[in-house]
């Protein structure tokens, strides 16, 4: 079994708060987790009909039925179970006393952020990080520039990013097309539906299908909603459901403008490059090699291994971008309150010159050679070149 990073925060938060509530977006493993991390816990998932009624018709009477400590799952079934578990602990406030776990959606996090705040500690579960895949030293996110230490990863570069990093392809070393295409269908067919009431189900799959082709780039909303056939309302309301899903993440521009006229547009990134790829219909690791969106796909997936290091230590993504109206650009800045990290994000597996210019751009900019940055890329060297650390793609 693979291990996952998150379990030590989980573990953590269980001997200080009496709810734990887990999240993410649907198979990221979430149930294993709560199952190994609470294995003394007693068991009970709202998918069941007989338990989800019983919650439903009865809850005062569901719970006394767990006077110990229990693993709840898939509790955005019945949400209003949750206003019954505020009444609990405020009578029994008894550290880690119930893991509650559920797909991230409107109504669960509306729930969630209402009925429960101050009672309960909320942590985002995402696929597994090339990290927990390879079974190497987690990365932190703080010390990109420290030599990397992690040995490659088995599987090539094209490979692992068009594979995509959920457990079950892993797991059951499944066909990762097929297995993506019946998880689209699912997601698109149950959960869209029934949280947004999505009627227009055509409408909605073009819309995310046109959202990967987006990915790695900015994001307008007025022309995305043009190219899909829908009002830009709601283009917005349906790129919040996959962000509130944890399908996607949005890199909002960094505050600080250096002197210089910002570009405000955020900058969209899927969360797991093999969706990406079904959804562009690549179906090789050959034809993503070649591909025309090769370089903002891997950038997607530095994004997301970068955001992993962070959430799975139960701590908020300080990702940012940057952009001025003149051209100049960093793909990715980590925010770490006291430093800026400026990282470059390059595809190619040789590291040539140009590929330093914009973090000498941006050096110059700052006046600091300490916000020299990190350059990443396709390749497997890793090494200091004019203050810059160079690093390969498991960045690790």
């Amino acid at each position: 079994m693979v291990g996952r990073e998150l379990e030590k925060a989980l573990k953590n938060a269980a001997r200080k708060m009496p709810i734990i509530t887990l999240i993410g977006p649907r198979q990221s493993g979430k149930t294993t987790l709560a199952k190994k991390a609470f294995s003394k816990h007693a068991y009970v998932s709202l998918e069941r009909p007989n338990d989800r009624n019983f919650a439903l018709e009865d809850p005062e009477g569901f719970l006394a039925r767990y006077p110990k400590d229990v693993v709840i799952d898939e509790v955005q079934r019945v949400p209003h179970l949750l206003s019954y578990l505020q009444d609990e602990v405020d009578q029994n406030p008894k550290p880690g006393k119930y893991i509650l776990t559920g797909s991230q959606n409107f109504i669960l996090m509306q729930n969630v952020s209402q009925t429960l705040a101050g009672r309960t500690a909320l942590f985002t579960l995402l696929p597994f990080s090339l990290t927990e895949l390879n079974g190497s030293k987690p990365l932190n996110g703080e010390h990109l520039h420290l030599k990397a230490a992690n040995p490659s990863p088995r599987k090539s570069l094209w490979q692992t990013v068009w594979t995509g990093c959920y457990p079950r392809i892993h797991d059951q070393k499944l066909d990762p097309q097929s297995w993506l295409s019946d998880y689209h269908r699912t997601y698109v067919e149950r959960d869209l539906r029934d949280v947004l009431k999505v009627m227009d189900l055509d409408g909605f799959e073009r819309f995310v299908r046109l959202a990967a082709a987006r990915t790695g780039q900015e994001l307008n909303y007025a022309s995305l909603a043009t190219d899909a056939g829908v009002s830009p309302p709601t283009a917005k309301q349906w790129m919040t459901a996959l962000r509130i899903s944890s399908m996607v993440t949005i890199l909002p521009p960094h505050y600080r403008n250096y002197q210089k006229r910002l570009r405000k547009t955020p900058k969209l990134h899927f969360l797991d490059t093999g969706y990406v790829c079904y959804l562009l219909g690549i179906r090789t690791p050959e034809m993503l090699e070649n591909h025309p969106l090769r370089g903002p796909i891997f950038e997607s997936f530095i994004v997301a291994e970068m955001t992993k290091t962070f959430v799975h230590k139960g701590k908020e993504a300080p990702l940012f971008h940057w952009r001025d109206a003149t051209g100049h650009e960093m793909d990715l800045l980590v925010d770490l309150g006291d430093k800026l990290i400026p990282i470059e994000i390059k595809s190619g597996m040789t590291v040539s010159s140009n590929m330093f210019e914009p973090l000498r751009w941006w050096q110059s900019l700052t006046k600091s050679s300490e916000q020299s940055g990190v350059l990443i890329h396709g390749g497997s060297e890793c090494y200091l070149r004019q203050g810059v650390r160079v690093r390969p793609w498991w960045i690790g």
